[in-house]
């Protein structure tokens, strides 16, 4: 007679409280809660009264909702309407100011990446006398404060008498930065030998292969370099405040703080404030929200090379 057995009954699994996890999703929402909360206070700050603000200072709705705001700041209210609401009566040439930011901006940005790639290219492919006692110069440059720096350019600026120009506040970093020739040489080191070694069999020299094999081949980190550059760009005060305090060529973040200083009440227009610094960030937060990702997989890869 065959022995029969009775099927195994395994016990349910219990799924145990993972504390720890549990404490890095605090820990990260914690973060996320401190670092979204200032766009979200300067929001309900631009939708407020400026009258109504010290009425409820702790409210977290705004306070006397209104687009007052925004009119000011794109000049589509009066005098008069800015002061009764509690505003500056000052204005903001917002579309001038953008202007100059974007062309300051994007003048940087494609002459620093220009420069820095071709230094970049000699650093990392090219041998000549000395290159690495160059490069290890160069790279003291990183510790060097630019605020030790900001007295001798502007020195310059002004015995050339570039004040006040375009050229004058983006020639200091128009050629290349320690940080962008470092960034670029990491990854030209990268590159593989042999396409360059079949562009020299066809007779192709360093500019060609610079142009046709080596630019082409480092779209991702060149595109990742030019994206920081133009955020770091975009938000440059203290400079352009130096050498840029006219009008017609006066950037963004200098008018902002131009709008702030103009308390005709005694205090300052934060609305009006808050709705100029929304428009003024709202094209790096797109831009970052949108390649983000690219621009943290690429400095990550560049520093691993």
């Amino acid at each position: 007679m065959a022995a029969t057995t009775a099927p195994l009954v395994r016990p349910a699994r219990t799924r145990s409280i993972r504390w720890g996890r549990v404490a890095g999703w605090a820990v990260l929402v914690l973060v996320m809660f401190a670092t979204l909360f200032p766009f979200y206070w300067m929001l309900r700050t631009s939708f407020s009264s400026t009258r109504s603000l010290a009425t409820g200072a702790t409210d977290l709705l705004p306070v006397d909702f209104t687009l007052g705001a925004y009119r000011r700041v794109l000049g589509l209210s009066t005098t008069a309407e800015a002061v009764a609401e509690g505003g500056s009566s000052g204005t903001v040439s917002f579309w001038l100011f953008l202007r100059n930011s974007i062309i300051v901006a994007t003048t940087l940005t494609a002459g620093q990446v220009f420069f820095s790639a071709m230094a970049a290219y000699a650093f990392a492919r090219m041998r000549w006398p000395g290159r690495d006692a160059v490069f290890l110069l160069f790279l003291t440059a990183l510790m060097v404060p630019p605020i030790f720096t900001t007295l001798p350019n502007f020195v310059l600026i002004k015995e050339l008498g570039l004040l006040n120009t375009y050229l004058g506040i983006v020639l200091p970093g128009l050629l290349m930065t320690p940080f962008a020739v470092f960034f670029l040489r990491q990854f030209f080191l990268g590159v593989n030998t042999g396409l360059e070694e079949a562009a020299r069999i066809d007779g192709a020299g360093h500019a060609r292969i610079f142009f046709r094999v080596i630019l082409p081949v480092s779209r991702a980190p060149i595109t990742t370099l030019a994206i920081l550059t133009y955020i770091t760009s975009w938000n440059d005060y203290f400079w352009p405040l130096l050498v840029g305090k006219d009008e017609s060529v006066r950037v963004l973040t200098v008018a902002l703080g131009i709008f702030r200083s103009q308390t005709p009440q005694g205090s300052p227009d934060w609305a009006g404030l808050m709705a100029a610094t929304l428009f003024a960030a709202l094209p790096m937060i797109v831009l970052f929200a949108l390649l983000g990702r690219r621009i943290i997989d690429s400095i990550g890869y560049t520093g691993t090379k």
